[in-house]
């Protein structure tokens, strides 16, 4: 056991998935990851470099990307806003990178050193166009470590920019956890082309080098991986082909946790540091007698439809705390399709929920017993 700051899981996490390249800029409360990178990577044979701003970063990665590394950058709100253009460059070259999120209050400044949940939606449709979206989150610092990891092998795996989402709590805050060690430099090995190579975007990625012909370029491709700026069909495959992957391993990519959910009247659905207090509240209801369970999300995108479908079948009603104004209670509210209430919680005051204020909020609605007339209740 040992005592880990979640920042630092992140590194370990990446480590632990391959990094071999990392490229940032400094901004808070991410700082932390490319500190400790910019110490660890250069001993282990990879590669460091603090770049001009996000933009530039991001850039970086995507050129290490096809240079046979797996590459990551780390930043917060502002920056992040600064990379969604590399991100949609990134979904049409099918590159596969990890970008690490870690929320604070916005919009721009914002509020640099308080918690947030604001970048969710941004995390989905920040980029202009349609893509397929990996968003991930945590809500402990063994969790950061674990999605971390698991966001590189996805990245590998689907072709497409994995991101993870953190926020200023997470990544500060420090708890006693058991990781494995971390592994030893990873030997870089040129591309080995199949005889028969399969389509371009239907095998995983492999780091490509001077034995290897592609185009690499914004413009829409075919499944040679050849520019095709004006065949719209050959486009809009590419795209239905990301999405046709992900939607195929939809049962291991949406990854969540249900707590206490088997006999409940009422369920909380909860994701990264705000999942913490609904899991206590869940415990103080329980001792008052209000059956209370809890679905934690993990995977943010793709939005666990079918789940929330199946658990709005059984319950009287859904509760969702968010440190936003509401931006996951829209696609669950769509997810639910009026089964049952779904009632939100939202705060942007860079405060965390307390257990006491969302098992209040479910007491009062236990007392009410709202029927199923009720599409959507707020503060």
């Amino acid at each position: 056991m040992k005592l880990v700051q979640g920042n630092e899981a992140a590194v370990m996490g990446a480590l632990a998935g391959g990094l071999d390249f990392y490229a940032g800029y400094p901004i808070t409360p991410a700082t932390e990851i490319m500190e400790q990178l910019s110490r660890i990577l250069p001993s282990r044979g990879g590669v460091f470099i603090q770049m001009e701003d996000e933009l530039a970063a991001l850039g970086a990665v995507i050129g290490a990307a096809w240079g046979g590394m797996r590459a990551m950058t780390a930043t917060s709100g502002p920056g992040f806003s600064l990379m969604q253009e590399h991100i949609g460059y990134a979904a049409m070259t099918q590159t596969p990178c990890v970008v690490i999120d870690s929320q604070r209050i916005g919009p721009s400044t914002g509020q640099p050193t308080m918690p947030a949940q604001g970048d969710v939606m941004q995390a989905r449709w920040g980029s202009h166009g349609d893509r397929a979206a990996l968003v991930l989150t945590a809500s402990s610092v063994k969790d950061v470590f674990d999605m971390t990891r698991q966001a590189f092998i996805w990245a590998q795996d689907y072709r497409l920019p994995v991101i993870v989402l953190l926020d200023a709590v997470l990544s500060h805050m420090r708890e006693n956890v058991e990781l494995p060690p971390v592994p030893g430099p990873m030997t870089r090995q040129n591309a080995q082309i199949p005889e028969n190579q399969p389509p371009f975007g239907s095998h995983p990625f492999q780091p490509f080098s001077d034995s290897t012909r592609t185009i690499v370029s914004g413009l829409s491709h075919d499944e040679d991986g050849m520019t095709q700026g004006s065949i719209g069909h050959q486009a809009e495959q590419i795209i239905r082909n990301q999405m046709a992957d992900l939607d195929r391993d939809y049962s291991q990519i949406v990854q969540y946790r249900r707590y206490q959910l088997d006999d409940a009247k009422w369920a909380i659905v909860a994701y990264g540091i705000t999942a913490r207090a609904a899991r206590a509240a869940v415990h103080l209801l329980r001792e008052s007698g209000i059956r209370v369970g809890l679905l934690e999300l993990m995977t943010l995108w793709p939005f666990p439809e079918k789940t929330v479908q199946e658990m709005a079948h059984v319950v009287h009603g859904l509760l969702i705390p968010e440190l936003n104004l509401g931006q996951i209670v829209l696609p669950l509210k769509a997810a639910v399709c009026g089964l049952t209430p779904v009632f939100f919680m939202g705060r942007a005051d860079g405060e965390l929920f307390q257990p006491e204020e969302i098992a209040e909020r479910i007491v009062r609605l236990d007392q009410k017993d709202v029927g199923v007339s009720t599409l959507i209740g707020r503060d």
